[in-house]
């Protein structure tokens, strides 16, 4: 007689699932859906393009959001009658596969889980995210590329839209920086987490005498928030620069000066982007980086002055969060929580769900304490 007995492990998870569906409210989605698509269906949507293209972001993202929570509501229900099914018939085969989509359920649910508790002021909003190299020559470059491919992977496992909007190349190997925006719902609560110095220690491969080098890459990540219209940023302030898009090895990829690079002379800050078709269009997608770089950077300032009069200044958790070593030991550490991964190469193909939950939890306890 076949042994098939998950009705203890189903039943854990309909009750953590019904828990998700209670803090995402499902009634209240499914009616912000609703009105969202009666905005889109007005015949003078598009009069507005900000507002239409506001409209229809915020609709997509809402509806995978429901997409989601509709989705494994079913492969549950499936799951039930294929458990039924198998047993009734004594069929190893679909006993076989009961167990491996109840392992995958577990994991999916417990990945919706972690998001539930991404309940910061803006951490349901798309992600715009920056590598940039730092020291260590060709290696940090490379590093740096390799990556912008992990979360480009990661993304792409998730079936996350990402655009890549403004890569620099190095002389050498890989990349000095690059941008991307990744159009999904709580990318920025997601990715968040993984803002801060990372770290490579490895044999290097653009070396000579097979020794270990050390090198780093600095990750920047920033919500994609409608209110950085609001900033006002005086023409005063900035300089712009125009010059033409670049490929490897500082190959030219356009005809035009089509790319752009706005320099905000108060602060320092400086924001290119390269991929847009157009001058005008790389300089508005350039400016809304900008804007919100500048909004972020005042609640900063402000949050810091508030820990100052109140004596609780800490450091900086995001200050060398990561270690990734590929060479003895082969691992990946994160040096936050403690979490490990000894597969490297799984990393940096994009499988992060692990590293990145561990470090939601962490700075949840961290914020409740």
């Amino acid at each position: 007689m076949l042994e098939l007995d998950l009705s203890a492990d189903i039943q854990a998870l309909r009750a953590t699932f019904a828990d998700i569906q209670a803090v995402v409210d499902v009634e209240g989605l499914t009616a912000e859906i609703a009105r969202l698509s009666e905005e889109a269906g007005a015949p003078d949507l598009w009069d507005d393009v900000e507002k239409a293209q506001k409209v229809t972001s915020a609709l997509s993202h809402r509806q995978t959001e429901l997409r989601r929570i509709t989705e494994i509501e079913q492969r549950l229900d499936d799951l039930d009658v294929l458990i039924e099914l198998a047993v009734e018939m004594e069929d190893e085969d679909s006993a076989a596969e009961a167990r491996t989509e109840l392992a995958d359920l577990e994991k999916v649910i417990g990945q919706l889980e972690v998001q539930t508790l991404l309940d910061g002021e803006y951490d349901s909003r798309s992600a715009v995210v920056t590598i940039r190299s730092g020291a260590g020559g060709d290696d940090a470059t490379d590093f740096a590329d390799m990556l912008l491919r992990m979360y480009l992977r990661w993304a792409e496992r998730h079936k996350y839209p990402v655009k890549v909007m403004d890569t620099s190349y190095a002389e050498g190997a890989g990349i000095k920086s690059a941008t991307f925006e990744v159009d999904a719902p709580y990318a920025y609560g997601t990715l968040s987490v993984e803002a801060g110095t990372h770290r490579l220690a490895r044999i290097s491969p653009f070396g000579s005498a097979d020794k270990r080098q050390t090198s780093f890459a600095a990750v920047e990540v920033i919500p994609v928030m409608e209110e950085a219209v609001e900033v006002e940023v005086p023409e005063g302030d900035i300089r712009v620069d125009v010059f033409r898009s670049s490929g490897p090895g500082g190959q030219s990829v356009n005809t035009t000066d089509s790319a752009v690079r706005i320099t905000h002379l108060p602060t320092g800050l400086v924001v290119s982007m390269q991929n847009e078709k157009s001058q005008i269009q790389n300089r508005a997608a350039a400016m809304r980086v900008l804007q919100t770089r500048l909004l972020l950077l005042k609640r900063e300032e402000e949050a810091a002055k508030k820990k100052e009069l109140a004596g609780t200044i800490t450091a900086s958790w995001g200050d060398q969060m990561r270690s990734y070593f590929l060479y003895g030991q082969q691992l990946v550490k994160d040096l936050r929580t403690g979490y490990e991964v000894g597969n490297p190469a799984a990393v940096f193909d994009g499988d992060l769900d692990g590293l990145i939950a561990a470090g939601i939890r962490w700075r949840k306890r961290k914020t409740d304490d």
